[in-house]
């Protein structure tokens, strides 16, 4: 075998983790994959099953000509597992990958732990030198997931990266679908066209709400008793996942336009409402739905009480309500290299939201990144660096570049501008559709000869 005795250490099954370990694996390379849910969860976590979505169930767009969609396509160029679990677990979500969190879970756990070059260790790691020395591993990655366990935290903290290490994320709510009144909510995607005629139904439902609905709703959110910053420390939210009791707080109308935006949300009459509240199915049977962007600090009296004047939801029962959880990142500019390996102790390796991404598909990504890089070193080969035009390539140049650390999702803004023709630059409603779409297609392009020939090198 080309790895035969070659072992890498994964600290953390999270998505990174449980991408990273599984392409090493199926690549011949012996794992061992330390996790510690199973022995006890931290705040943010609900079961104690592998890749656990603990925010919201979507993987986002599988457009092409989208940030996450291009992801995507780069994800499974690599052989992303993690990828593969999210189609076969998939519910409706329009043109989102959006899964079964259990269900996607459950499959992901019982593959690795089925691996026979993977070895899951149920452990809280504490000081990865130590472990890749105790499992004789010849590279470590740490991929410890949105909230790395205290003990890790503390050799980060004293041994790497200082106090800056951390901000705060917010988990949405799911309401048990049973509970909700229908006569009040209408099925409706934003893009995508249903055809009602031959059965089909919109993966999203709709709970609209006229101008003062809407604005008794938001005086209400930011009146409402919100839980405190803990250990006197002040929140530091990112900024496209921010509470949307925060929004409220910075305007009236800001939800509007945000996760309460009505636009392409027609009603039965042809209407459009003031504003409105979207809400994804948990699960294929449809018996929970998730609200859309309302990641929230109130208290759990306080979410009831608030949440039951949204139009359908009088008598309506939460599966689990929201929190606020603190999540770790590294300034990886300073303490990283750009293959993610440690500066200070090269053997050690970053994967995931603790890098500076943001989001699910943008942790595993990284996670197969780094996993890619390992293994040249395993075949005596140095680390490469991607084509800054590539989805990956743009996050890792995104993280190793900002000056001040903020974490980011995919979006084109990270990728280098593309030139587009004279014919194209006259074109005015349509010509952002033209950008994206050409550098999709740029990008595709790009990996695909970037891959093959790094396999020759």
């Amino acid at each position: 075998m080309k790895f035969k005795g070659k072992k890498v250490l994964v600290i953390g099954a999270g998505l990174a983790g449980c991408d990273a370990a599984m392409l090493l694996a199926n690549n011949g390379v012996e794992v061992v994959l330390v996790e510690c849910k199973t022995l006890f969860l931290n705040p943010a976590q609900k079961i104690k099953t592998f890749a656990e979505l603990v925010c919201t169930n979507s993987l986002k767009s599988v457009v092409p000509s989208t940030g996450h969609g291009l992801l995507k396509y780069e994800m499974k160029g690599l052989g992303s597992h993690i990828l593969d679990m999210g189609f076969a677990h998939s519910v409706p979500a329009g043109d989102a990958l959006a899964v079964d969190r259990d269900e996607f879970s459950k499959k992901i756990t019982e593959n690795l732990k089925a691996h026979e070059l993977i070895e899951v260790v149920e452990a809280e790691a504490e000081n990865p030198l130590e472990l890749q020395e105790k499992f004789k591993c010849d590279y470590t990655i740490v991929a410890s997931g949105p909230l790395t366990t205290e003990k890790l935290e503390n050799w980060l903290t004293n041994d790497l990266s200082g106090e800056d290490f951390y901000f705060y994320d917010a988990i949405a709510p799911v309401v048990d679908a049973d509970t909700l009144d229908y006569s009040k909510l209408y099925f409706k995607d934003r893009h995508k066209p249903t055809n009602e005629e031959e059965g089909e139904q919109a993966d999203y439902l709709n709970a609209p709400m006229n101008k003062k609905e809407y604005e008794e709703f938001i005086k209400e959110l930011v009146e409402a008793e919100k839980v405190p910053a803990q250990k006197f420390e002040d929140y530091k939210f990112f900024e496209s996942c921010l509470p949307v009791d925060i929004m409220a707080e910075r305007g009236v109308e800001t939800a509007r336009f945000s996760c309460m935006k009505p636009i392409g949300l027609e009603m039965a009459d042809g209407s459009i409402p003031y504003a409105c509240v979207q809400l994804r199915k948990e699960n294929l049977l449809g018996s929970a739905f998730n609200l859309v962007g309302f990641q929230t600090r109130l208290t759990y009296k306080e979410q009831v009480r608030v949440f039951r004047k949204i139009p359908g939801f009088s008598e309506a029962t939460f599966i689990h309500l929201g929190s606020v959880h603190r999540n770790s990142f590294l300034n990886s500019r300073k303490l990283l290299n750009f293959d993610m390996s440690s500066k200070k102790f090269p053997t050690i390796h970053f994967a995931g939201q603790i890098t500076g991404v943001e989001g699910y598909t943008e942790s595993a990504s990284i996670g197969l990144y780094v996993a890619w890089q390992i293994l040249r070193k395993l075949q005596d080969k140095e680390a490469i660096k991607w084509p800054v035009v590539t989805g990956i390539g743009a996050l890792v140049n995104y993280i190793m570049t900002v000056s001040k650390p903020s974490p980011s999702n995919i979006n084109f803004g990270l990728l280098p501008p593309v030139e587009l023709t004279k014919e194209e630059r006259r074109v005015r409603k349509g010509r952002k559709k033209i950008k994206k779409e050409k550098a999709s297609l740029r990008a595709r392009e790009s990996f695909d000869k970037f891959i093959e020939d790094a396999e020759g090198l």
